[in-house]
């Protein structure tokens, strides 16, 4: 009696092993200038316990762990009495290395994923490919030199940051609005959620790579 074997049933394990892996990297990053501690959970259910100095950068970390589903872990400790500089571009250097660790081999996955956020009288638009190759474009449209305690200039150091640690293309825009606070806070809020698009596995795809060079 002859058996008959169904195409694609030894792919089932691996297939299901892929999507039950729980992605996830701790990062302990020193610098002369900065110290980031922590870890980052990408198929996480929105838990924070942020301290990096800067209330307001706290606040936008927290949103983006609520809206991505990340659960994160993160203390900071920098120089704070030179400028926020250094800690605000190494928090987004270091997420993005983190994100970078956790997606592993990065198979099965969306790979591009973006985000149009509404909050009152703002609108953002955040767009995020994870393609191997680092760029930011950031476009707040602030006009005030501080949000909250936070320098503004500084907020595409962030973003810059991110790009350059988890290599990807990082695009974020206000296209209209009143309140600086909710420019940022939309902003950070559609970039959660473009990434949380970007990271999620299409189980369709489950072992290939989002790229038709094979590379990453």
């Amino acid at each position: 009696m002859s058996t008959r074997r169904v195409r694609g049933a030894d792919s089932a394990p691996r297939t299901r092993a892929i999507a039950a892996r729980i992605r996830r990297a701790s990062f302990d990053r020193r610098t002369t200038e900065t110290q980031i501690r922590g870890r980052l959970v990408l198929d996480g259910q929105g838990r924070y316990d942020v301290r990096t100095g800067i209330r307001f950068l706290d606040h936008m970390l927290e949103l983006f762990a609520r809206h991505g589903g990340f659960d994160l872990t993160l203390q900071a400790t920098g120089d704070l009495d030179v400028d926020q500089h250094h800690t605000v571009e190494d928090v987004g250097i270091t997420l993005g290395e983190a994100t970078l660790e956790a997606l592993g081999d990065r198979k099965g996955i969306n790979r591009a994923g973006y985000f149009v956020m509404p909050m009152d009288e703002t609108l953002a638009v955040a767009a995020i490919d994870l393609s191997g190759r680092p760029h930011a474009i950031v476009n707040l449209k602030l006009r005030v030199p501080r949000v909250g305690d936070l320098q503004s200039e500084l907020i595409h150091d962030f973003f810059d940051g991110f790009a350059s640690g988890a290599r990807a293309n990082v695009h974020a825009t206000v296209l209209y609005g009143r309140s600086s606070h909710h420019h940022v806070e939309a902003v950070f809020k559609a970039f959660a959620r473009a990434l949380r698009v970007a990271c999620a596995r299409d189980r369709r795809l489950a072992t290939m790579l989002p790229s038709t060079k094979g590379l990453l």
